[in-house]
């Protein structure tokens, strides 16, 4: 199978130079790079690579946006999407890709040290995620990462790539995921398919903790509006919700959700009409 590697990119000229040329000797038959409007000299510099292509957005569209064109783009039945944060080891495809030999694969995320495969719990109300305890064995993983990870291109059109109702970031890949794995589909982690992952290398300069972690509060909110179609898990998130909210916390984020809620029950009716596996059966994964 053919395999792209995509890579978004937004003012990371520094991150490319340091990062495209070990892409490169990776041995992809293909490598965009989306660049999102940047106002460095980021285009410049990649077209110095005619093995790259480049796709220029006239205008930022954000990053699930860039990496759904950049996917819409690609000729391979496998897309890597990489961060431009991301330095990958040169032998990093081959174990990724041998997975795909299984028709029900739908991503495998690679192994960032200090990470592995990720859990997560719905306690309390909310959904509590990270990463497990290690593992030298391929490991079926809660979502795949969206910086990191290899997915099946036709798989992800069935699913209509990330959804941008996740603007401008967090949560789009544990949404992706969420919805493949609701279909049946399988989500692994690979640990031969190591890279190093500069975490928050663009999005650190332009946006606050305090901004980076509403949003993340809002996005699991929007996250579990959308997805959580168990009336028991449901109920259990609405009566922590609403204690929250009593207690002073989460309005910002509830605000910022309640405004795009006609947008997440239009995406909740198609979830529920789509889902073959139940919530509970997906977290009892990972019990």
């Amino acid at each position: 199978m053919k395999v792209s590697i995509v890579i978004p990119n937004w003012n990371g000229r520094e991150l490319l130079e340091k990062n495209l040329p070990k892409i490169l000797v990776s041995g992809p038959d293909e490598i965009i790079v989306v660049d999102d409007a940047s106002s460095d000299d980021s285009a410049r510099f990649i077209k110095k690579f005619k093995e790259t292509k480049l796709i220029q957005n006239e205008k930022n569209l954000g990053f699930v946006r860039s990496v759904n064109r950049g996917v819409e783009e690609a000729k391979g039945e496998i897309v890597v999407l990489l961060n431009n944060d991301v330095s990958p080891e040169k032998d990093f495809l081959n174990p990724l890709c041998t997975h795909f030999e299984d028709e029900n694969v739908f991503a495998v995320s690679c192994h960032e040290p200090n990470f592995s495969w990720a859990k997560a719990t719905f306690s309390d109300g909310f959904v509590v995620h990270g990463p497990a305890g290690k593992s030298d064995s391929p490991h079926i993983s809660f979502w795949a990462s969206g910086g990191s990870a290899a997915f099946s291109r036709e798989k992800w059109q069935i699913l209509g790539g990330m959804d941008p109702i996740y603007h401008p970031f967090y949560w789009e890949d544990i949404d992706l995921s969420y919805r493949a794995a609701k279909r049946g589909w399988k989500i692994l982690w690979e640990p031969n398919s190591v890279v190093h992952h500069d975490h928050g290398g663009t999005f650190e300069k332009y946006y606050s903790r305090s901004y980076r972690e509403c949003i993340s509060q809002r996005n699991q909110l929007i996250f579990i509006w959308k997805n959580i179609t168990s009336e028991k898990l449901f109920s259990k998130h609405r009566k922590a919700l609403l204690k929250k909210l009593l207690q002073g916390q989460l309005w910002l984020p509830f605000l910022g959700t309640a405004f795009k809620l006609p947008q997440i029950l239009e995406r909740r009716g198609l979830e529920k009409k789509e889902n073959k596996i139940a919530d509970e059966v997906i977290f009892s994964q990972f019990n």
